[in-house]
């Protein structure tokens, strides 16, 4: 029998300058998604949960919280770019693209445009990253430049924290 410890995510041996991501999940924006996340935040932007104001707008409809959707890329990003991620650096050049309804489906990839060894933290490597948000039908919603602190894959931070069952491992 094998046991295979918890892991996902990638480190820094793992990366090549070069190397693109499209992360594996989509993610479909509802309403109370936009609403909540809106409200959450003390936007007061009617354009963003009022649909008779927002119909009023150029847009002709409510059009969704751009911090939603930089969160939401971001948050797709994670399983391949910062899942070992022990800090982020900072975020340049966000730009909002092509506004995203209710109802859009959102997705992410990502190119490895830069990689460096922590000059302060030996067990970990610095990743630069432009990552992109596509929405169903290809059109690009939101774009920036990402940097990351990852681990190494000997860093001993991001292992052993599965919890040992108090009545043994599992058997067959």
């Amino acid at each position: 029998m094998t046991v295979h410890e918890a892991r996902i995510g990638r480190h820094y041996e793992d990366f090549a300058v070069g190397d693109v991501f499209q992360h594996p999940f989509g993610r479909t924006v509802g309403e109370s998604d936009n609403t909540w996340f809106t409200l959450l935040t003390l936007n007061t932007n009617q354009n963003h949960y009022n649909a008779d104001f927002a119909a009023r707008s150029p847009a002709g409809r409510v059009i969704v919280n751009s911090g939603l959707t930089v969160a939401l890329v971001l948050g797709l990003s994670v399983i391949d770019i910062s899942q070992t991620a022990l800090l982020n650096l900072g975020w340049t050049d966000i730009r909002l693209t092509h506004p995203v309804f209710v109802g859009d489906t959102l997705y992410a990839e990502s190119l490895i445009t830069g990689m460096r060894e922590s000059a302060s933290r030996p067990y970990a490597g610095i990743i630069t990253a432009d990552t992109r948000g596509l929405n169903q039908d290809g059109d690009e919603v939101v774009s920036w430049t990402r940097t990351v602190m990852v681990y190494k894959r000997d860093a001993p931070h991001d292992k052993k924290y599965f919890p040992e069952a108090k009545t043994g491992p599992m058997t067959a």
